[in-house]
């Protein structure tokens, strides 16, 4: 069945090793995939979901041992928004709090209880309490109680010069729907998924263009069940809406195709299929170094120069 919304958020970091201690040690998050960066294979590539990797709760990372800090503007996402369960807000509070966790306090959007934070590079994050969701099953293995733990994505927020062209795309292509404003910013969600369904867009016409870098996100991917979806998507936005888009990339655990919306942020569209456990099983997701073909051969010199992450 066919499900819209978020298939992954691509984010570029600093050391590898104090990624993994926050998104793992802090958040609790399961790294599912440890693989490289196929187009930079001294580079790591490193994948935190849920416990089997599903669509719409991956959260990716490219580090660089000495990249510079990126600056949110427009053209980028400027929030990666996580779901948890009704009534945890308080207890992550106190565990920013107690992990030195940059926080804002907890505040309200559209009718959702919500606490901003900060990861280790400056990437802006959320927490938001979301009814209903307690009995999802949450990674058990993070070091969290099961009854706080992350359940995936919420949504993101994009800051753009002006959205209604972005807006088009969302709900043209990806089958989002205007869902609700405040200010400037209007939220489009998808009917069919509850994980990854929300994005919000906000005009700031005016405001600097942002600068990629450590704490930036490179990338939205939004799923596609299939090649033939896929395709049906790449033929509306060349058709409709008059976007280049690239030609498919093999990445192993999906199959992707990229553009650049017309608000600036670079979009992905990525096939839910085959998963992330096709090269490995679930209950060992993450514990190995997996290549792609292509790689399999440098494997010692690539493992060489990788920083250790433990």
């Amino acid at each position: 069945m066919t499900r819209n919304g978020i298939h992954h958020v691509t984010a570029i970091s600093g050391p590898a090793r104090r990624n993994v201690d926050f998104y793992v040690g802090t958040l609790g998050m399961r790294l599912v995939k440890k693989t490289v960066n196929f187009d930079d294979p001294g580079t790591y590539h490193l994948y935190y979901g849920d416990e089997s990797g599903q669509p719409g709760t991956i959260l990716t990372f490219f580090p660089w041992e000495h990249a510079s800090p990126g600056r949110i503007g427009i053209g980028q996402t400027q929030e990666t928004m996580l779901r948890v369960p009704e009534g945890s807000l308080g207890w992550w509070a106190q565990r920013f709090v107690e992990k030195g966790v940059p926080h804002e306090t907890i505040t309200r959007r559209f009718g959702e209880t919500v606490l901003p934070f900060s990861d280790p590079d400056g990437m802006k994050l959320s927490l938001v309490c979301v009814a209903g969701i307690g009995d999802e099953p949450g990674w058990a293995g993070g070091g969290i109680p099961g009854e706080h733990a992350i359940r995936g994505f919420h949504g993101v927020s994009l800051l753009v010069d002006e959205g209604s062209r972005t807006g088009a795309i969302l709900s043209d292509v990806f089958g989002l729907a205007e869902a609700g404003r405040e200010g400037t910013t209007v939220r489009y969600r998808a009917a069919d998924t509850a994980i990854g369904g929300i994005v919000d867009v906000r005009s700031a016409g005016g405001f600097l263009p942002g600068r990629e870098g450590a704490g930036s996100v490179h990338h939205i991917a939004f799923r596609a069940a299939d090649d033939a979806e896929q395709a049906a998507m790449v033929k509306r936005l060349t058709e409709t809406h008059g976007q280049r888009v690239t030609a498919q990339r093999d990445r192993n655990y999906f199959r992707s195709v990229y553009f650049r919306e017309p608000g600036g942020v670079l979009f992905e569209i990525a096939t839910d299929e085959p998963g992330f456990s096709v090269d490995e099983p679930v209950a060992s997701l993450g514990e190995g170094l997996k290549l792609p073909p292509q790689y399999e051969a440098q494997r010692s010199r690539i493992e060489a120069v990788l920083p250790a992450l433990a």
